[in-house]
């Protein structure tokens, strides 16, 4: 199985804003998303090494003080299929280009989908 995906998270001269660049191609998918206020995007976390894959138990939040913790009853990064899922603010779009505000996805994660939140 594979998905393809719809775009890719860039950054921004700004900090707090996140650019997701949806391909062209897939635009009219965006039509009237300039009317909602927050956004779902799901992301793949591509930083996260094939190692880190592997693990099924970690300490919540990487605190060594809680107790070992499956990864599934958690919001953890480490998981077998890495992706990210975070509620944002829709900023603005700019033709096939959605500025957010709140993505704490990596410069260049590729972007699985985009639903309205």
């Amino acid at each position: 199985m594979e998905i393809p995906p719809i775009g890719r998270v860039h950054k921004t001269e700004s900090a707090d804003i996140m650019k997701i660049e949806v391909h062209p191609e897939l635009a009219e998918g965006l039509k009237d998303i300039d009317s909602l206020e927050k956004i779902d995007v799901c992301y793949w976390m591509h930083k996260l090494d094939e190692e880190e894959r592997k693990k099924l138990k970690v300490h919540p939040r990487g605190n060594l003080k809680n107790p070992l913790t499956g990864v599934f009853a958690l919001r953890s990064p480490m998981r077998p299929n890495p992706i990210g899922v975070t509620k944002v603010k829709l900023v603005r779009r700019e033709d096939n280009n959605l500025f957010v505000e709140g993505l704490d996805a990596y410069d260049g994660s590729p972007v699985l989908d985009i639903k309205g939140g």
